[in-house]
């Protein structure tokens, strides 16, 4: 079968769509961002294509793109929209399929409708991205529990920061969830400094061999 993943976080900011972009280039594959909020400057969406370079007919449309850079369900509510669960249905594609979500778990739709619920519906598996800063144990052994608690299927978990041994250590100890390779913050980050580092300290295998 063809590989498909969810990419999700512990939380917004973390570096997920640099990530997204990473794996989908390595896998040759296309890129869907079921919820786009916030429209003012590169969305998702384009950040996957730049760095990712993948090809403008990969990067699959949104179901929903919605102005204001703001949770979901405020950001629809704002434009006069309801996000319909029905249509968050991932699409077909011929080749793997990186998804990703936006900001946590958690993240509302709707006053009834979370992101991780979407995500249990799907059963596709989730890859969990989490900080290695302070405060990420915590995060990440929620988000896990969260995924747990609906019978969600975990790939992983990608680490993005500096390195803290201590930390991804003990997350993965706890939890009993693998470590896919921890994503450095770059200096310098373009198409092809991502690709190295990515090509450099994750094993394409580990992804390429789960599908859904």
């Amino acid at each position: 079968m063809i590989p498909r993943f969810v990419v999700t976080g512990t939380d917004t900011g973390i570096g997920k769509t640099v990530f997204s972009a990473a794996l989908t280039g390595a896998l040759t594959g296309s890129y869907w961002k079921p919820v786009q909020s916030g429209l003012d400057g590169e969305t998702d969406s384009e950040t996957v294509e730049r760095l990712g370079g993948v090809p403008r007919d990969r990067i699959l449309p949104e179901a929903y793109r919605l102005s204001t850079p703001a949770s979901p369900h405020l950001s629809a509510r704002l434009d006069g929209v309801t996000i319909d669960p029905a249509r968050l249905v991932p699409p077909a594609s011929d080749r793997p399929l990186v998804i990703e979500g936006a900001g946590g778990l958690l993240v509302p739709l709707a006053d009834d409708l979370v992101f991780a619920d979407v995500f249990s519906r799907w059963q596709i598996p989730v890859i969990l991205c989490a900080r290695t800063s302070l405060g990420t144990i915590n995060h990440t052994l929620l988000s896990l529990e969260a995924l747990e608690h609906r019978a969600v299927p975990v790939v992983g978990i990608v680490f993005i920061g500096e390195e803290n041994c201590e930390t991804q250590r003990i997350i993965c100890a706890m939890s009993s969830v693998r470590s896919l390779g921890r994503l450095p913050w770059l200096a310098n980050l373009d198409r092809e400094s991502l690709r190295q580092t990515f090509r450099d300290r994750f094993d394409l295998a580990a992804f390429s061999l789960v599908s859904a």
